[in-house]
């Protein structure tokens, strides 16, 4: 992949690791709030429940069908009526604390570091794009010693688009001053990196973490961070 010049980097899961830090900051919200003792309500149950609840907004709002305040208001609000628990100010002190929280925490994907150095060894031009919120994305980059690393950060946030959408890979490489032709992606959402990349045009690597498409031949894919050596 000699003409590649350019890598753009999905962040969270890929290399904030968002699941681990996430869970590490509503175990400490349950304790903080006493949601044990208070509601007879266990944390793993409860944890279950948030984490489909969550991804089915961030689907939602990736397609568009809801916004970023809807889910701000009721990503906690209708886990804990999961369990008939309504109190919503409950649930916007979590929401709340929740993002300023979790960059406490700043865990990394294993190989993160490893494989940016790699590629910075070899000259290649990082980038970010996320589709995370643009208020705590580049505390996450900073507060996890990644910053020096990337060039261009570009937030779904301050765009008021998120990936697939064709117009933030477009922005990205505009204000990378990068071509489709000289650049890839690596990500590990199949909609939003995967085909979002492959439809604007742009080469991608899939960082097929759960193994949800183990019979792919035509996308490059990885299971490691550092099995991206073997292309780049």
């Amino acid at each position: 992949m000699q003409n590649i010049k350019h890598i753009f980097f999905d962040l969270d899961n890929t290399l904030w690791d968002h699941r681990k830090n996430a869970k590490l900051t509503l175990i400490k919200l349950f304790a903080k709030y006493d949601c044990a003792n208070k509601y007879q309500l266990g944390f793993e149950e409860f944890h279950v429940q948030y984490d489909i609840i969550n991804e089915e907004m961030w689907a939602k709002m990736r397609d568009e069908k809801i916004d970023k305040a809807y889910l701000r208001k009721h990503r906690f609000y209708d886990t804990f009526l999961k369990f008939g628990i309504d109190d919503f100010e409950l649930s916007q002190n979590f929401e709340n604390q929740f993002l300023d929280d979790i960059v406490e925490f700043n865990e990394l994907v294993d190989g993160s570091l490893e494989i940016l150095d790699y590629l910075t060894a070899k000259e290649y031009k990082l980038h970010i794009i996320t589709n995370g919120f643009e208020e705590v994305s580049y505390r996450k980059i900073e507060g996890s010693g990644m910053k020096n690393y990337f060039e261009t950060v570009t937030s779904a946030d301050s765009l008021n688009i998120r990936k697939p959408n064709p117009k933030i890979f477009e922005h990205a490489l505009q204000i990378a001053n990068a071509t489709k032709e000289e650049s890839i992606l690596i990500g590990d959402d199949w909609i939003a990196d995967v085909l979002g990349a492959k439809n604007f045009g742009l080469d991608v690597i899939f960082f097929d973490v759960f193994n949800d498409q183990p019979a792919l031949t035509e996308i490059k894919r990885v299971e490691k961070l550092v099995e991206i050596e073997m292309f780049l």
